[in-house]
């Protein structure tokens, strides 16, 4: 599955409010200058990815626990995606920890199909304390992808797309959705089976379901405690002839410390997660 795959340069993305902020250089400091250090600073790697078979997409270290335990696991290679929402682990990655299972109101454990450009990802929604860098949430619904947990329904499987739940599929660990949404369905989602995304499964196979908006697969920035009213994506200039990685930094929270200040960024607003740019005199709304 290569459609998920970021096109990185230096945004600002707003996860509650709707707005992006555009910035000049290739950091939001007129000076290049890359924060490194800060309890809402996380390190990044624009790389190949563990397989070496990305072109170009950033990476980063995500720690997830048992709610309310110390048993914990870090699982690094986690490909950043500021085009969707939440966080999505491959089971193969989760060696030590075994992730509470979310339950729908009759007993029976909820998955969730996503699909993106030409692949999907399948699995069950459990629950995890999130942690990336010195910022936690609790309690976050996320997606462990797996195509054994329960047998994925035609409604997901006959789109025709191949799934996204191994390391050869994702080319990742996992999946941080850091994009202008909370969570990855909304409304929709809560009062209708009709999106698709959500099933509850019990033996005699997976059915739709409705999902409530605080159990649905949440962008686990939009629950930290501070900090969690957008990210910035802080990637250092890049030489003509190309680098074949770079480090940078996901800074967490807009305008809430000294290191994420907006300054003197220009504000686009974008009530729908999209806004209209234009290039060589043609409009292009949707961007």
């Amino acid at each position: 599955m290569r459609d998920i795959r970021i096109f990185l340069f230096s945004l600002m993305a707003c996860l509650m409010c709707g707005f992006l902020i555009a910035c000049g250089g290739s950091s939001r400091h007129s000076t290049n200058v890359i924060s490194t250090s800060g309890t809402n600073v996380a390190a990044i790697s624009v790389n190949g990815g563990p397989l070496s078979d990305y072109p170009d997409a950033a990476f980063v270290s995500v720690t997830v626990c048992v709610p309310g335990t110390s048993n914990c696991q870090t699982i690094d290679n986690v490909l950043v995606d500021t085009g969707s929402f939440g966080l999505r682990i491959l089971s193969s990655a989760l060696t030590t920890v075994s992730l509470p299972q979310q339950n729908a109101a009759d007993g029976n454990p909820v998955a969730e199909c996503l699909t993106f450009l030409d692949s999907y990802t399948w699995g069950p929604v459990q629950t995890a304390d999130v942690q990336i860098a010195g910022e936690k949430a609790s309690s976050v619904p996320i997606q462990v992808l797996s195509d054994t947990a329960f047998p994925a329904p035609s409604q997901c499987t006959s789109s025709g797309f191949g799934s996204a739940d191994t390391l050869n599929s994702l080319g990742a660990n996992g999946l941080l959705g850091v994009g202008l949404a909370a969570q990855d369905c909304g409304d929709q989602c809560a009062t209708s089976t009709s999106p698709g995304l959500y099933f509850k499964c019990p033996s005699s196979g997976c059915v739709p379901t409705v999902e409530a908006l605080a159990a649905q697969v949440i962008n686990p920035v939009a629950l930290f405690s501070t900090d969690n009213n957008g990210v910035i994506v802080e990637l250092p200039a890049v030489s003509s002839n190309g680098e074949a990685s770079v480090s940078g930094s996901l800074v967490f929270g807009i305008g809430t410390q000294s290191n994420n200040g907006m300054g003197s960024a220009t504000v686009y607003t974008a009530p729908d997660g999209s806004f209209t740019t234009s290039y060589n005199g043609q409009s292009y709304p949707g961007s």
